[in-house]
C-alpha cells in the first residue's frame, strides 16, 4: 500500500486505511485518540510509560472492540523507539497526548526522521464532524490563567442562548470525543493549554478556523517544558491562526493584542478587546454606575458602538466575592459568545448561576473576621497574584515545585498586602530569596514536613492562625506546582480544607 500524503487526511471518508500511527500517552486523550485512529482503519500502536490497572481495562476494551488494529507498549523503553511497526517500520504519523515535551526522546527521534506530530485537537480538526451530522462553530481559548473558568462560563452562556454545546479539550472532555458525537453539536466552547497548541498546525484548505479565539493573559510558565519565554509565547498564539470573526485579547495585557496583530486570520476578522475598566469602542467592559455597581457592557457587536454600550449583566451577578480575575474570565467568555450571536440576556443568565469552582479562591472559613481561603489552583506566580490582590490584608501560604520561574515580579507587586509569608514545599530556596530581597518587611515562617505534604499543612494552618489579625484573609496561593509534597494540586486543597476544618472544630467555630 503507498501512504497517502498527510494533507490528503481530512474528513471520515479520507485515505486513512493502513496508516501507520503511534500514539503516545494512553490516558483520556490516548484513549480517544487510539479509539478514533481504529474506526479510521489505522493500525494503530499505543505507547506509554507507566502500567496500570485502569490502563490495561481500556486497552482491552478496545482490542474487544477493534482486535488487531490496536498494540500496546508500556513501560520507559517503549517511548524511546518510533520503531513499533512490523519489520520495524516508523509510524506515518504521530498523535500525542498533552504534556510530550519536544525534547523526549520520541518526539526528538520524529523531528529527526521528519514524522509529523499531531495532537488530539488537530486530528479533530481535521476530521470534522461525523458524516450526517452538524459541523460545529469553534468558540476556542487559551492562556495562563483563568482557562476552565472561562470556557465554563462561556459554555453556560451558549446552551442558555438555546445551543447545543459543550465544553471540551483541555477541561476534560477530548475534542475527538465531541466531534464524534452522533448528533453533533452546534458550538465547541475548546480550552487548549500551550501543550496542545504546541502541536497544532493552522488550519489547512479543508478546514475551518475557529469562529472566535481568545488568549486571557500571558505570564512566564512551563518554560522548562517550552525551552523558553518566546516559544511558550508562539504557542499561545497559534490560537489565533485564521480566525474568522473575532480574535479577542486582554486590553490590560500587552502581548495578547500583540499576537493578535499578527496574527494570520480570514479576511474581516475584527480584534475585540476586553477590559476590567471602561471599554472603549470595539471591547467589552465595565462601566461604574451611581448606585455603586459595576456593569457589564459591550461596545463591540453593536452597530451603533460609537455612541453607545449594550448591557450583558452586571458584577454583582457573579456573587458577593467578584474578583477582578473573574470578571476579566467573564467578558472573555462573553466576547466570544457575543461572536458567536449569543443574546445578552443568556450571557447575564450565564453568570446569575455561575458557581465558583472547587480550589479556585474557594472561601472554605470564617471567624474572628479571619477568612480562610483555598486556591491551591494557583500553581504559578500569575495566577497567585491575581487571587492575592482580591484581598487587603494576607497571611500567605505558599511554595511547593517551582517549576524554575521567578517570583520577583509577583512579590513586588504583592508585598503591600502582605502580613506574614508561611512557606510550604521540600525546598522554598526560590520563594524565600524574592522576599528577602523584596518585601524585608515580612515576616516568614518556614514549617517542616518534608515528603509528608499532610503534616506540613496543618503545620501551615496552625502557623497562620497565630498571625492572621481579624480583618485579614489566610489565603493558600501557592505559585508553584504541588508534586513534591502531594499527588495533585487537589490533594493540596484538600489537607489544606481538612487542617481549617480542624483547627475551626477545636476553636468551637463552623465553617461556612
Amino acid at each position: 500500500m503507498s501512504t497517502p500524503t498527510l494533507p490528503e487526511l481530512h474528513g471520515w471518508d479520507g485515505p486513512w486505511a493502513g496508516l501507520r500511527v503511534l500514539v503516545t500517552g494512553f490516558g483520556v486523550t490516548g484513549f480517544s485518540a487510539a479509539d478514533t485512529l481504529a474506526e479510521l482503519g489505522c493500525q494503530v500502536v499505543v505507547v506509554d510509560g507507566t502500567q496500570t490497572q485502569q490502563k490495561n481495562d481500556d486497552a482491552a476494551t478496545l482490542t474487544t472492540v477493534w482486535g488487531d488494529r490496536l498494540d500496546f507498549r508500556w513501560g520507559q523503553q517503549s517511548t524511546t523507539t518510533l520503531a513499533h511497526f512490523e519489520g520495524d517500520q516508523l509510524p506515518d504519523l504521530i498523535v500525542t497526548s498533552p504534556g510530550w515535551r519536544p525534547d523526549s526522546p520520541i518526539m526528538h527521534a520524529a523531528a529527526e526522521a521528519s514524522i509529523p506530530v499531531w495532537s488530539e485537537v488537530q486530528l479533530a480538526r481535521r476530521l470534522g464532524a461525523r458524516p450526517g451530522a452538524r459541523q460545529p462553530d469553534w468558540l476556542m481559548l487559551t492562556g495562563t490563567n483563568g482557562k476552565t473558568t472561562t470556557v465554563t462560563l462561556l459554555e453556560a452562556m451558549l446552551i442558555a442562548d438555546g445551543r447545543r454545546a459543550v465544553a471540551c479539550g483541555n477541561i476534560g472532555m477530548p475534542v475527538l470525543d465531541a466531534i464524534r458525537d452522533p448528533e453533533g453539536f452546534e458550538a465547541l466552547a475548546v480550552e487548549l493549554s500551550s501543550f496542545q497548541l504546541h502541536y497544532t498546525e493552522a488550519p489547512g484548505e479543508h478546514e475551518a478556523g475557529p469562529l472566535a479565539a481568545a488568549v486571557l493573559n500571558i505570564a512566564e510558565d512551563h518554560v522548562d517544558w517550552h525551552g523558553s519565554l518566546e516559544s511558550y509565547l508562539a504557542d499561545k498564539a497559534r490560537i489565533y491562526q485564521a480566525t474568522q470573526v473575532a480574535c479577542v485579547y486582554n486590553a490590560e495585557d500587552p502581548a495578547t493584542e500583540q499576537m493578535v496583530a499578527a496574527a494570520d486570520v480570514v479576511e474581516g476578522a475584527r480584534a475585540i478587546g476586553f477590559t476590567t475598566s471602561t471599554p472603549d469602542i470595539s471591547m467589552l467592559g465595565l462601566v461604574h454606575t451611581e448606585e455603586g455597581d459595576d456593569v457589564v457592557v459591550d461596545r463591540a457587536y453593536l452597530d451603533n458602538r460609537a455612541h453607545q454600550a449594550l448591557e450583558l449583566g452586571a458584577r454583582s451577578d457573579l456573587g458577593q466575592l467578584a474578583p477582578r480575575h473573574l470578571v476579566a474570565n467573564a467578558l472573555a467568555a462573553a466576547a466570544l459568545a457575543r461572536a458567536a450571536g449569543v443574546a445578552p440576556e443568556a450571557v447575564q443568565q450565564a453568570l446569575r448561576s455561575y458557581q465558583p469552582a472547587e480550589h479556585r479562591i474557594q472561601p472554605v472559613a470564617q471567624a474572628e473576621d479571619v477568612l480562610w481561603i483555598n486556591d491551591t489552583k494557583a500553581t504559578n506566580p500569575h495566577a497567585a497574584a491575581a487571587s492575592l490582590s482580591s484581598f487587603s490584608g494576607v497571611v500567605w501560604i505558599a511554595g511547593g515545585l517551582s517549576k524554575g520561574v521567578d517570583y520577583s515580579e509577583l512579590v513586588q507587586q504583592v508585598a503591600p498586602k502582605l502580613q506574614h509569608v508561611v512557606l510550604i514545599g521540600t525546598d522554598s530556596t526560590q520563594l524565600r530569596s524574592s522576599l528577602e530581597r523584596h518585601a524585608p518587611q515580612v515576616p516568614v515562617t518556614e514549617v517542616s514536613g518534608g515528603d509528608d505534604g499532610v503534616a506540613a499543612m496543618r503545620s501551615a494552618v496552625e502557623a497562620a492562625d497565630t498571625h492572621a489579625q481579624p480583618g485579614q484573609a489566610v489565603v493558600l496561593a501557592p505559585a508553584a506546582a504541588s508534586m513534591d509534597q502531594f499527588a495533585s494540586y487537589i490533594a493540596r486543597g484538600e489537607a489544606f480544607i481538612e487542617a481549617v476544618a480542624d483547627l475551626m472544630r477545636r476553636k468551637g467555630f463552623n465553617e461556612l
